[in-house]
């Protein structure tokens, strides 16, 4: 199965984290990265696996590169019934308020259109002293079989 990965991020350390989940999942699955920000909504694979990696910026808002491609989802409004996919967050846990939201934004935006999220919400917390891209390689890890099953869903569709 081909798993997308797409990344917002502000200062790096989703990109970051993005190639570490690619190098986590590359020798089972055909990985591609991408920022957000490239992404053209209205060629969404749907038979494809996504993972979004987003941080949050400022106070909870979406990161510079995630914005274009929540701007073009809202706009294009489109059917992403079928698509699976996962989500690993990045933020500080010492603002209690707005802790990872950046990915809880495209997380429900990804939902109102039909798509469902597997696997356990990866979360990077900032305010701890693990690094982002060993704790994004252990989520990968985690939900290779998520994503196992979701490509079986696909072939018997």
């Amino acid at each position: 199965m081909k798993v997308n990965i797409v990344f917002g991020t502000e200062s790096g350390n989703a990109e970051l984290a993005a190639d570490d989940i690619a190098g986590a999942l590359s020798a089972r699955f055909e990985t591609n990265v991408n920022d957000m920000q490239d992404v053209d909504v209205e060629r969404i694979d749907t038979g494809a696996f996504y993972v979004v990696v987003c941080s949050t910026y400022g106070e909870g808002e979406l990161p510079a590169t995630a914005q274009p491609f929540h701007d073009a989802l809202v706009a294009a409004r489109p059917d992403l019934s079928g698509l699976r996919y996962a989500v690993f967050g990045l933020g500080d846990s010492t603002y209690t308020q707005t802790y990872s939201h950046g990915s809880e934004i495209i997380d429900a935006l990804l939902r109102e259109f039909g798509a469902t999220r597997v696997g356990e919400y990866g979360r990077h917390d900032a305010a701890d002293w693990e690094q982002p891209q060993d704790l994004a390689q252990q989520w990968a890890e985690g939900i290779a079989p998520e994503i196992e099953r979701a490509a079986e869903q696909v072939c018997v569709r």
